[in-house]
């Protein structure tokens, strides 16, 4: 699931600073403004025929206006909302189908890109009537349309709960020629501007798509127009958020997005969608190629190649290594005597160390990007492990210990480079070789910050220059030992560990802060986790780092045997109580699907049944669920054989609406409770959290009963 987009996040917070000290929420209503306002779009439903003929086929319209600054969307909603739904209410016989999707515009909710249609939109319909109609007879058509508005604040079902549904039948008579309406001729002819046409035949399109990306070719790339590309796709294979990224090349105009996280391409084989070349709309369906990596242009190359290289300098430079360089040359100098081409060989040999380290970490990255050693199906791209909460988890608190470990509240390493010391005394070139091995190992728990940035960017590469990029940061790590070993007089030139290390340790120690940050936003966003679940995991995480500060002043060997023991338990107390505090939160409620059919089952059977009348793009709706059902409203779920029931209105469903108008409630979020031999079902409030609940569930249902009572 995404996270809550900063559209909810005014109602998230006025909800959650409404909530008094005792548990109970006060009244509120989400769409009240929006309802004060006025703001409704007009519906209009057109006939470009005054009378039909048996078998032919005819277009109708349904034209919206907006109130301004508001809009509707395409099928592709690219954030959120619901496109228009027409609800078609036809005689027997007769089909309709949509002509095509007009061409969209980019517009905006809540700072986050949208596809929608703003100040007005027609939706064009070819109608196909039978062909036994008798002419003289009247038929009528119509429909119930159904569609969403928003504008940057907010979001408003159209017509709305509880409204009458506009005027929308047709009645035409049928003739032995259908004959035109010439007072809808405008409407139509401004339907059919909004629609797309075909792609020039000068122009060809190739899709293709890798882990990360889909790319679109155009060529050849004079036939392409100068100015604003874009390509609006309907299956939501692409991230609408992203910027798409447009390059001319000799095989033609290639423009590139990041794939939408949530939606598999790889279901179908064909992309489709409206690629718009300036103010034109092409209808777009292109079969997928083989999958390709976009071309990296050789400006880009070089400064990916460069960076990975200094990123490899770098590592030398954090105290895990660097003390131990000035050590490891001067074991050459005593190994090979004076034979300064004996000196340099084992430089080289030790490079030859790390590199080999370097090409078999690169490798079985390499192995996991391409499907060589994962489950078959499984989508693998840098990053695809974090789509699991445990392992969100687990590399949260890496990171999270890491920094605290660089940022000097306690040592690891120690050990290892004291490994790496003792390596001077193994002779031959086969302890310079595990000496590179090693140093490899040892730089590791330095290397976060700047591995996972040089992992981001080069997995993006082709398989070659993928390697090619870590056998830079190879070098860049062994580059000084070769160097030195090759003019072992400049270890005296080397500077002097001494407090500079420890602050540009401790500076380094802010990029895994950043790192934890992002982890921890993604987990909160992983599985419905939500802001509601938040605090225990912050205070988890601060209870990890109490135990490592603890660890690090009292667990030392200056300390006595006395504080050492007592520091130990209070880690471990503190570490184990901050695990528990912070780990992925167990599932929730287990929903089942709404419908009449479901509740009257229920209460026949004598079973209470809750119902949650819920929307995607409803922001209390979302508040609710992270707070109104912990595990002590979940126990009493279970203690009342409750069945929780959610009947979803993100797509538009004519029974939910009229239950909702049934309940006197005019909008979603409604949250009823349906008791057996009570006909008046119970109403919870707008908002609500987990004490609410309680009270509410125990006032109606009164204690629960014992275990073996339950069905």
């Amino acid at each position: 699931m995404r996270p809550l987009p900063p559209l909810f996040l005014p109602l998230i917070l006025t909800a959650l600073f409404s909530l008094p000290v005792t548990g109970e929420v006060n009244d509120f209503d989400p769409f009240a403004a929006a309802e004060q306002s006025g703001s409704s779009s007009r519906m209009e439903f057109l006939s470009e025929v005054r009378s039909i003929a048996p078998g032919q086929p005819f277009h109708l319209a349904i034209k919206l206006t907006h109130p301004p600054g508001w809009h509707s969307y395409f099928i592709n909603t690219g954030f959120v909302g619901m496109p228009l739904q027409p609800n078609w209410k036809l005689p027997p016989g007769f089909n309709a189908s949509r002509v095509a999707w007009p061409v969209p515009h980019i517009g905006s909710t809540a700072g986050q890109k949208t596809y929608g249609y703003e100040p007005l939109v027609y939706h064009l319909f070819k109608v196909t009537p039978p062909s036994n109609l008798r002419v003289g007879d009247q038929v009528t058509v119509g429909a119930a349309p159904r569609w969403q508005i928003c504008d940057e604040n907010n979001c408003l079902p159209e017509p709305g709960f509880g409204k009458p549904d506009a005027s929308s039948q047709i009645t035409l008579p049928v003739a032995a020629e259908a004959a035109i309406a010439p007072a809808n001729a405008p409407a139509f002819a401004a339907a059919r501007a909004m629609l797309p046409e075909p792609l020039p035949e000068n122009i060809t399109v190739q899709a293709s798509r890798t882990a990360s990306e889909i790319s679109i070719l155009l060529s050849p790339a004079d036939a392409v127009p100068e100015g604003k590309i874009h390509f609006f796709d309907y299956e939501q294979v692409m991230d609408a958020q992203s910027d798409p990224v447009v390059t001319r090349g000799e095989d033609g105009v290639r423009w590139t997005i990041a794939r939408n996280e949530e939606s598999d391409s790889n279901t179908t084989s064909t992309l489709g969608g409206i690629l718009t070349l300036g103010e034109h709309g092409y209808i777009v369906e292109a079969e997928y190629g083989a999958t390709v990596s976009p071309p990296v242009s050789f400006s880009k190359l070089l400064t990916i190649l460069g960076g990975m290289f200094l990123g490899g300098m770098i590592l030398n430079l954090m105290p895990c290594v660097f003390p131990v360089i000035g050590i490891k040359i001067m074991g050459f100098v005593q190994q090979a005597g004076e034979d300064r081409r004996t000196i340099l060989v084992h430089g080289l040999i030790y490079a030859a160390g790390v590199l080999l380290s370097f090409w078999v970490l690169s490798g079985l990255l390499l192995a996991l990007r391409e499907g060589a050693i994962h489950s078959e199906g499984q989508d693998i791209s840098w990053g695809y492990q974090l789509q699991n909460p445990w392992v969100l988890w687990a590399l949260m608190l890496v990171m999270f210990i890491l920094a605290m470990n660089m940022f000097g509240v306690f040592e690891i390493g120690t050990s290892a480079t004291s490994a790496g010391s003792n390596l001077t005394h193994k002779q031959g070139f086969g302890g310079s070789f595990f000496s590179g091995v090693l140093a490899t190992v040892v730089a590791t728990p330095c290397s976060a910050p700047f591995l996972g940035v040089a992992i981001g960017l080069a997995f993006s590469l082709s398989p070659v220059l993928f390697l090619l990029a870590f056998t830079m940061m190879a070098l860049g790590l062994a580059f000084p030992y070769v160097l030195l070993s090759a003019f072992p007089k400049l270890v005296e030139k080397l500077p002097r560990p001494g407090p500079w290390m420890e602050s540009f340790k401790q500076a380094m120690a802010f990029l895994l802060f950043g790192t934890t940050g992002f982890l921890l936003w993604s987990f909160l966003s992983l599985n419905d986790v939500g802001l509601g679940k938040m605090l225990p995991i912050v205070v988890g995480l601060t209870f990890v780092g109490i135990s490592l500060w603890v660890y690090g002043r009292w667990c030392v060997v200056s300390r006595g045997r006395r504080a050492r023991v007592i520091g130990y338990l209070a880690t471990i107390l503190f570490c184990g109580s901050g695990l528990w505090a912070s780990k992925p939160p167990s599932k929730g409620l287990e929903w089942k699907t709404w419908s009449p059919e479901a509740v009257e089952e229920a209460i026949g059977a004598g079973r209470p049944v809750y119902v949650d009348f819920t929307a995607t793009w409803c922001a209390t709706c979302q508040v609710n669920k992270s707070m109104g059902y912990n595990k002590g409203v979940q126990k009493l779920f279970e203690a009342h054989n409750i069945l929780a029931l959610k009947a979803d209105y993100t797509d538009y469903d004519p029974r939910i609406a009229e239950t909702i108008a049934g309940l006197k409630r005019r909008a979603v979020p409604v949250n009823a409770l349906y008791i057996p031999d009570d006909p008046d079902p119970k109403l919870t409030k707008e908002f609500f959290n987990s004490g609410y609940m309680k009270g509410f569930i125990s006032k109606h249902l009164g204690e629960p009963g014992p275990p073996a009572g339950r069905r």
